[in-house]
């Protein structure tokens, strides 16, 4: 994501805005030149002032993807909002919220979404897209891991291989729904196979690369990735593979707090952040879904389906 933009970068360009209109106020008659005197007089304090900041903890699969660096920047034109955005795993991100340290969060883990829910965290809560999981590994496929029924043969083949396995062991999303599959297939990888790295998901999948590992990563930051990675997508039929991303606010806020926080969550949910988020794509293909209108959206096991 670029830079939010800074509070002295928006006074210089007052500043460059009010050298400009002296420049031409030379040419200009006298009663022309005293109205521009009295606008840059009512005008240097407002654009003096700094800009309203909104603090968001959301994963690492969202910055990687590259949808942030597409979202943000048009959020903040309309808005004059300054986000701030810290990217980590989604259990992290979601302790980043729960602590008050962000008014907002965005995230892929539904069952922790869940237990923040409970607690009474939230304020708002709304799905707002949804792409998948897949799993990608040498192209040699070793363990014959291409052509498998679902998800969780796909699993199976792999720890009866003992092939390596890379794993972002980091609490995300993406770690929850890894190890969400190995229970659901009742085996566990080799130990000795196992590659656990503690880091995001381009980094995971780096490691993955360099070792000839298989690995579970989103598709978005896969595509983002792939012409850096000696990695294929081997697996991605089947129904546990789907993976929702939600905006929430924090309770308890209030003032221009409260207020800039639901400003975001309006944007994103509303046409404008739903029109750039149907719009970004890579590699020719969607990065992302929108949540389908009339689909339930309001829990953390809402499926895009409407079930």
């Amino acid at each position: 994501m670029p830079p939010p933009v800074q509070p002295e970068r928006q006074l210089r360009y007052c500043v460059l805005g009010m050298t400009e209109g002296r420049l031409k106020r030379r040419a200009w008659s006298a009663r022309c030149g005293s109205a521009f005197a009295l606008f840059a007089v009512l005008c240097l304090p407002a654009c003096s002032r700094p800009p309203a900041v909104l603090h968001m903890s959301t994963t690492t699969s969202v910055e990687n993807s590259g949808l942030l660096a597409v979202i943000m920047p048009s959020f903040e034109r309309a808005t004059g909002i300054d986000v701030q955005v810290v990217a980590v795993g989604s259990g992290r991100a979601l302790a980043i919220f729960e602590s008050g340290d962000a008014d907002v969060a965005l995230t892929h883990d539904p069952d922790a979404e869940q237990a923040i829910v409970d607690r009474g965290v939230t304020a708002r809560y709304r799905k707002i897209m949804f792409n998948d999981f897949v799993i990608a590994g040498p192209p040699a496929d070793p363990a014959h891991v291409a052509g498998s029924a679902d998800a969780l043969t796909a699993m199976r083949r792999i720890a009866a291989a003992k092939a390596p396995f890379a794993s972002r062991g980091d609490s995300s999303g993406t770690h929850a729904r890894e190890q969400r599959l190995w229970k659901l297939a009742v085996v566990r990888p080799d130990a000795k196979a196992l590659v656990e790295t503690g880091s995001g998901m381009a980094a995971t999948l780096r490691v993955a690369s360099e070792r000839g590992a298989y690995v579970l990563t989103d598709r978005a930051t896969f595509l983002q990735l792939q012409s850096t990675l000696r990695l294929a997508i081997l697996d991605d039929d089947d129904t546990q593979y789907l993976n929702t991303y939600a905006i929430m606010t924090r309770a308890g806020l209030n003032g221009s707090r409260r207020e800039n926080a639901d400003r975001l969550f309006d944007w994103i949910a509303g046409s404008e952040g739903q029109a750039l988020i149907a719009g970004y794509r890579l590699k020719g293909q969607p990065a992302f879904s929108v949540w389908p209108a009339g689909a339930p959206a309001d829990h953390p096991d809402a499926l895009p389906n409407g079930r």
